[in-house]
């Protein structure tokens, strides 16, 4: 054991920081079956059991964040998922090096920008006063369109932010996987008068496919988390019922408001649904026959 000390020491910042930052707060989970009170303390506080579930499972709010986290993670999986592997693909198909970093360094700049910029940029291009494309459509005499207010058109823009955003950064895993894939495989596929679509569709997808699979799993367990920053510098009182997830009520309701417990309950219900939908998915994936996650 101790002649890999040195590994063992390259690895202990990495064990610490899931340590202190991943195990201890587990502990904190016990706040949700308590009535937390910052002047009785963790031990002091009343246990309640399951009283902060069931008032948010009776709380009219429940449904309307289920339905709202529910159909931008949908709208994500459906928009933004493939988008990656389209982009990798096209970007693997670049044969002058130079272009090709510099075009992967383009795409990757987005996801460096912070929620602020990037919905300030969302209100200087889509608002109804400043807009750049309201003031095009007015300038060809069409009446403006209230993008930022009108709730059908909130999960699309969410969606859109996301997909500019993180598009490229997300490629970054699909070409790693790419890369490795043998080019005397490609050179044999020429051979046997394989086009280029040929070699991506019978060699680069089958190549990656485990890696798509593993991806789409850790995804469907996120199913419900949505992006705290960018749907609270997104939400306004117009668009508020399309807008509330679990992410904002958990901090309307523990921050706030002050109620720790419930704030802890949603956050808690969170990772209990993505534990059983991960757990679920890699069961039906191993099913088909395919690699799981474990």
């Amino acid at each position: 054991m101790m002649q890999y000390k040195l590994i063992y020491l390259l690895a202990l910042p990495g064990i610490v920081f899931f340590i202190v930052f991943k195990l201890v707060p587990l502990f904190g989970l016990l706040l949700a079956f308590k009535d937390y009170s910052p002047y009785l303390g963790f031990t002091g506080s009343e246990w309640v059991g399951f009283k902060h579930f069931r008032e948010l499972f009776a709380d009219q709010n429940f449904y309307i964040m289920l339905r709202n986290t529910l159909a931008i993670n949908v709208f994500g999986i459906v928009f933004m998922f493939p988008l990656p592997i389209l982009l990798s693909l096209m970007l693997n198909e670049v044969r002058h090096e130079v272009f090709k970093r510099f075009n992967q360094s383009i795409v990757y700049l987005p996801h460096f920008l912070s929620w602020v910029v990037v919905s300030s940029m969302t209100f200087f291009v889509l608002s109804t006063d400043v807009g750049l494309v309201n003031k095009l459509i007015s300038a060809a005499g069409f009446e403006t369109i209230s993008f930022l207010s009108e709730p059908k058109y909130f999960w699309g823009l969410i969606t859109a932010q996301t997909m500019w955003k993180e598009v490229g950064w997300s490629t970054i895993i699909f070409l790693a996987a790419m890369a490795g894939v043998d080019p005397q495989r490609y050179e044999a596929a020429v051979v046997d008068g394989a086009n280029r679509f040929r070699q991506i569709w019978h060699i680069t997808l089958p190549a990656i496919r485990s890696t798509i699979i593993i991806l789409l799993i850790l995804r469907i367990g996120q199913i419900t988390d949505v992006g705290f920053e960018q749907m609270l510098l997104m939400m306004n009182p117009l668009v508020m019922q399309v807008a509330q997830v679990f992410d904002t009520y958990a901090y309307t309701q523990g921050i706030l408001r002050g109620q720790i417990s419930a704030g802890i309950t949603i956050g808690m219900f969170k990772g209990v649904v993505g534990f059983i939908l991960v757990m679920t998915s890699n069961y039906m994936v191993k099913k088909l026959g395919h690699e799981g996650i474990y």
